[in-house]
């Protein structure tokens, strides 16, 4: 037995007869990084200092400055509407290209499966901030596009991700940009420069949670929620201070024993119970009320293991801003089993004197709802529904089809009627536009044991094979009737923006970006991006020029809304439209 060798030529010779042999380089088993700044030369490294005078008080006030994008969604009204009307129905179809940046890099990335340009820009008096995945955070030039800084917080390649590796935004207040890491971090970066100010850790990742929302600031507060559920844990939402990244508060999702809606949980399964709250809330200032959606129970099909309704799963919930309390909760799909989720949006708007709340939920059915109390208004079917039914006068949920051992084909399908991307709702048309995925899916019941740390399913929800489309859709919310509809030849999964141009934009799988005719629906104007959106699209305006800014490149969660898209081209590009 040889135990060491002096040479590579004497084992050569010893077993071959021959001398000598070939000398290998010697590779570190890591490389060393540059700083990020250094690859672009240009690069100076420095923004203005635009958000130093942003504050809660002024997010308040967004609508009255419609040159910027203060917050996620325009507005904490969660509208998604511009008041900029320099584009309009007429002059759309002259849009061209203003500029792209290209965020895509070289290297390892955590789930680089799954990866994929979501986020929602945010601009400032002529920067913007954009968010990617991996741990990415870049400072624009909103004119040019020309790179002012970047940031990257390392991302460990064995986070435990369900559903992509995905951000969707930040938050800017008094001189800080906030960004929540896929890995629980949230980070305040200096907005002059992309340096680090401070951080904490607010989710546990050997548990299996993980962070993808964009935060919220609220007053002198800056907002986050957990993502996760398909792992078992706990969700919740926190509260960290502007300043110093004290933390404020933290809201679980799911009560333990004791607490009100804890009889709707038996046993331990509250501590593994989901709830995440992976998509930004809205605020209402007068009301002095967040409105945040939370996640699907865990786990997601199997309703034995969790068995009564699993409050506050599935719902919204009305919490008191300064200390997290809740006011009151609505819950969408009582002991969902299907997946559904009840994080998308929740939309502030007034009908006749009343203070609303509009949400289209994954189960397939658009709620209004008071939110001064969260009594029930109406609900009414906006894509495929055959699950169950809830009465559009009571509210009432009466489920019909669950997943089996055998396997039933459902609709929708895991990713909902819509996903995670946001409607939009138009003051000027008194409308809602909605993007629907059309898609069934095949659900089976399969239990499994939890284990901390590893996916808790307790099913599977197949959509491969089965007809798959998407609409654009305008409905009146005075009496959730449907206005008009435009068919896409895919599931539509990008979010939606209206503008006082009358016109309303979103994104396809193919890499389209449309705009249509927001009274009627008519295609007016598109552009080929070269790759499928999943963002979320905005408009700001520098110097009296209108931009509509789209995120382009494909990706996160596709098997449960578009498996058969896995082949497509994933570009990572920030497209700018103007008129010339």
């Amino acid at each position: 037995m040889v135990k060491s060798l002096l040479s590579c030529s004497v084992l050569v010779t010893a077993l071959l007869g021959v001398v000598g042999c070939e000398s290998f380089p010697k590779h570190p088993v890591t490389q060393s990084q540059k700083p990020l700044n250094e690859f672009v030369e240009n690069m100076p490294g420095q923004a203005p200092d635009v958000t130093r005078s942003v504050t809660g008080e002024r997010i308040v006030r967004a609508r009255s400055e419609p040159q910027n994008w203060l917050t996620y969604y325009g507005a904490y009204d969660g509208q998604r509407h511009s008041a900029l009307d320099q584009i309009t129905r007429d002059n759309v179809k002259n849009l061209k290209t203003a500029w792209v940046f290209q965020a895509g890099v070289i290297g390892l990335q955590a789930a680089p499966a799954t990866y994929s340009l979501e986020a929602a820009p945010i601009v400032v008096d002529g920067v913007m901030f954009l968010s990617g995945w991996d741990g990415y955070v870049w400072a624009l030039d909103a004119v040019t596009g020309a790179p002012l800084w970047r940031y990257r917080h390392a991302i460990p390649l064995d986070t435990p991700l369900c559903c992509g590796n995905v951000n969707r935004g930040v938050a800017v207040a008094k001189g800080k940009v906030f960004f929540s890491t896929l890995n629980g971090h949230l980070l305040a970066l200096d907005a002059r420069n992309g340096k680090l100010m401070w951080e904490k850790a607010f989710a546990d990742v050997r548990a299996g949670e993980s962070a993808t929302a964009a935060p919220l600031v609220v007053k002198n507060m800056v907002i986050v929620g957990s993502s996760g559920g398909e792992y078992g844990v706990r969700g919740h939402i926190d509260a960290f201070d502007v300043d110093s990244g004290a933390q404020a508060w933290r809201h679980y999702n799911v009560p333990k024993p004791g607490e009100p809606g804890s009889e709707t949980w038996d046993g331990n399964s509250w501590q593994q119970g989901g709830g995440t709250s992976w998509i930004t809330g809205t605020y209402d200032p007068e009301l002095d009320t967040l409105y945040w959606g939370t996640g699907n129970p865990s786990p997601p099909f199997d309703s034995g293991a969790r068995p009564k309704s699993n409050l506050y799963t599935s719902s919204v919930v009305a919490l008191d801003p300064d200390d997290g309390t809740l006011k009151w909760h609505y819950q969408w799909t009582p002991h969902d089993v299907w997946d559904y989720d009840g994080v998308n949006e929740n939309i502030l708007f007034e009908q006749d004197g009343r203070k609303l709340l509009a949400h289209f939920d994954r189960n397939g059915y658009f709620f209004v709802l008071d939110r001064t109390n969260g009594k029930f208004i109406r609900a009414t079917r906006f894509g495929k529904v055959t699950w169950g039914d809830i009465d559009e006068r009571t509210g009432v949920v009466t489920p019909r089809l669950m997943p089996t051992k055998e396997g039933l084909e459902i609709c929708p399908g895991p990713a909902g009627a819509k996903e995670w991307t946001h409607a939009s709702y138009s003051p000027q048309t008194k409308l809602l536009y909605v993007p629907v995925i059309e898609a069934c899916a095949d659900f089976k019941l399969i239990p499994s044991k939890f284990k901390e740390g590893m996916a808790y399913w307790g099913g599977e929800a197949s959509v491969a094979g089965k007809p798959q489309s998407g609409y654009v859709k305008a409905f009146d919310p005075a009496n959730g009737r449907e206005v008009w509809s435009w068919k896409g030849q895919s599931p539509v999964v990008a979010s939606v923006l209206s503008t006082a141009g009358g016109l309303v934009f979103t994104g396809e799988p193919n890499g389209m970006v449309d705009a249509f005719d927001a009274r009627t629906g008519g295609l007016l104007w598109q552009f080929q991006t070269g790759s499928g959106i999943h963002s979320n699209p905005v408009s700001y305006s520098v110097a009296g020029k209108q931009y509509i800014a789209v995120p382009s490149g494909w990706g996160g969660w596709l098997e449960g809304f578009a498996p058969e898209m896995y082949g497509a081209s994933r570009g990572t590009a920030l497209y700018v439209f103007a008129l010339p």
